[in-house]
C-alpha cells in the first residue's frame, strides 16, 4: 500500500514524496489508518520498522488540518532518552516540512538554564507537537509551564524501554494530567505482562497491532563462543591482539556488569568508555559525542543504545551475555551492518545461558556458528544443539521513487475543518 492512498493531507504527501517516501512499512499500513480514525492504537514493532512515522504522519495530517485550540499543547510525545527524542525531533521537522501552522518543541535534560527557558516559553503559547523525555516534562510540570487538560493526542514510544529505566510513576503523573477525551497511542518493542498492565491502565478499547519480530539483516555475520564466565575478557583480549576489534559495541544486561568490564578493558589499555543509566545526561551526551567522532573505539553499555540510536559505522557488537529473547538480540546486533555496511556480531554464551541462546537460534531458523575458543584458555562448556525449526516473518521497509513536487487533489481529513490561524509568535524548532 502507497501513502497516497490514504487519508493523509496533501502537505504531508508532499513531504513524503519530497523525501522519496511511497511505499509504507506493515506497521504504517495498519496503524496510520487507525489513528486517523481515532481509536486507540497499542503497536508492537522493533526498532527499523517505521513505528515513528506510523504515529507522526496521522497526528501532524489532522493538526494541520485544524480543528484544535491555537493557545493549547495538542500533542505530547513521549521518549525514554534524550537521544531518540532528538531523532524524533528531526523527523518531525521532514515531515512537517509544509505544515506552516503546526509548531512543535523538543523537551529533554541535560542542556543549560537557558534552553529550559525557551521549553518553557514555547509551552505556556501552545506548541502543537511537543517531544519529551518524562523527568524533564514533569520538571516543568512542577513548575507551571504546560497545561495538558485540553491535549489530543499522547504518545508513549518505546514503552518497554521507559518501564526498564524506572519511568513509571512518571508517566502515570504526566498521564493523569490528559484529559478522558485525549487520544492515546502506544508502541513497545516487546510485549511483557507489564507492559500489558500499562495498557490497559492507559489505554481505551485499543486496536492491537503486532508485526513480528524481523531476523536479523543476512551480511551480519553472526557467531559464539561458548565458554565460561571467567574466559569471557580473555576472549576480548585474544580479538583485540589479531586487530578484529574497531568501532565495537559490548553489550550487557547490567549496569554493574557494564561498569566491571570498562574496569577490566581500561586496564588492557582498551579505548572504551561506558554507557548506563547512572550517567547524567551531560555524561550520556560527551560519551557518544566521542564514540561517533571515533576518539573511542569501544562503547560498553546497557540496552540504554541498543534501540533508536543512529550509528551507521559500527563493525562489531559482541554480546557479553545473551540477551533475555530474540527481540533483544536482534535491536542489539542490529546495531551494525547499517547503512549498507558489513558487520559482526558475536556472542558469549555461557553454561547457564545455553537454553536461552537455543531459543534465540530458534527463531533464527538456524544455528550460529560456534568459534572455537583460543588454545590457551582450554575447553569451555559442551553445547548440544537442539531441533532447528524454521519460523517465517516479514520486514517491511522503506522504497524509494524521484523527487519532485507531487501533483493531486488533498485525500485529508482530521477531527474539526480547514482554517486554522497560525502561531507566529510561538517559537518552533523547523
Amino acid at each position: 500500500m502507497i501513502f497516497e492512498e490514504t487519508y493523509l493531507n496533501d502537505n504531508i504527501l508532499d513531504a513524503l514524496y519530497d523525501m522519496h517516501f511511497e511505499d509504507m512499512t506493515p506497521i504504517q499500513e495498519r496503524c496510520i489508518p487507525e489513528i486517523l480514525n481515532g481509536r486507540d492504537v497499542l503497536g508492537v514493532a522493533q526498532t527499523g520498522t517505521g513505528k515513528t512515522a506510523a504515529y507522526l504522519l496521522p497526528i501532524l495530517s489532522m493538526l494541520d488540518d485544524g480543528g484544535f485550540p491555537n493557545d493549547a499543547i495538542n500533542c505530547v510525545i513521549m521518549s525514554p532518552t534524550r537521544e531518540l527524542a532528538q531523532q524524533i525531533d528531526q523527523a518531525m521537522q521532514g515531515f512537517g516540512y509544509y505544515l506552516n501552522d503546526v509548531s512543535s518543541v523538543a523537551v529533554y535534560g541535560g542542556n543549560d538554564g537557558t534552553r529550559y527557558a525557551q521549553e518553557a516559553r514555547g509551552m505556556k503559547l501552545g506548541a502543537d507537537v511537543i517531544i519529551a523525555t518524562p523527568g524533564r516534562l514533569i520538571s516543568h510540570l512542577r513548575m507551571g509551564n504546560l497545561d495538558l487538560s485540553r491535549c489530543s493526542f499522547f504518545v508513549l514510544d518505546e514503552a518497554d524501554r521507559m518501564l526498564d529505566m524506572g519511568f513509571a510513576d512518571d508517566i502515570m503523573k504526566i498521564v493523569n494530567e490528559l484529559p478522558q477525551s485525549c487520544q492515546r497511542i502506544m508502541f513497545s518493542a516487546t510485549m511483557p505482562q507489564k507492559i500489558r498492565q500499562l495498557a490497559v491502565s492507559l489505554l481505551s478499547d485499543p486496536m492491537e497491532i503486532k508485526i513480528a519480530v524481523s531476523k536479523p539483516a543476512e551480511k551480519i555475520q553472526q557467531s559464539a563462543y561458548v565458554c565460561y564466565d571467567y574466559q569471557k575478557l580473555k576472549i576480548i583480549n585474544d580479538l583485540f591482539k589479531a586487530g578484529d576489534l574497531q568501532r565495537v559495541i559490548i553489550f550487557s544486561g547490567k549496569k554493574e556488569r557494564v561498569k566491571e568490564i570498562t574496569r577490566q578493558l581500561k586496564s588492557m589499555k582498551v579505548n572504551c568508555a561506558e554507557m548506563h543509566s547512572d550517567l547524567e545526561q551531560s555524561e550520556r551526551d560527551n560519551v557518544m559525542l566521542e564514540f561517533k567522532a571515533g576518539h573511542v573505539d569501544v562503547l560498553v553499555a546497557t540496552d540504554i543504545v541498543s534501540r533508536g540510536i543512529d550509528i551507521d559505522d559500527i563493525r562489531t557488537v559482541i554480546n557479553y551475555d545473551v540477551p533475555h529473547d530474540a527481540e533483544d538480540y536482534v535491536h542489539r546486533i542490529g546495531r551494525t551492518a547499517r547503512a549498507d555496511r558489513d558487520g559482526v556480531a558475536i556472542t558469549f554464551v555461557s553454561e547457564k545461558d545455553i537454553s536461552r541462546f537455543q531459543s534465540i537460534e530458534h527463531f533464527l531458523g538456524k544455528e550460529v556458528e560456534k568459534r572455537p575458543l583460543p588454545e590457551a584458555l582450554g575447553e569451555g562448556p559442551a553445547y548440544t544443539p537442539r531441533e532447528k525449526k524454521r519460523s517465517n516473518s516479514r520486514n517491511g521497509r522503506w522504497h524509494s521513487r524521484g523527487g519532485g513536487k507531487r501533483n493531486g487533489r488533498s485525500k485529508g481529513r482530521g477531527r474539526g475543518g480547514k482554517g486554522k490561524k497560525p502561531k507566529s509568535d510561538q517559537p518552533t524548532d523547523k
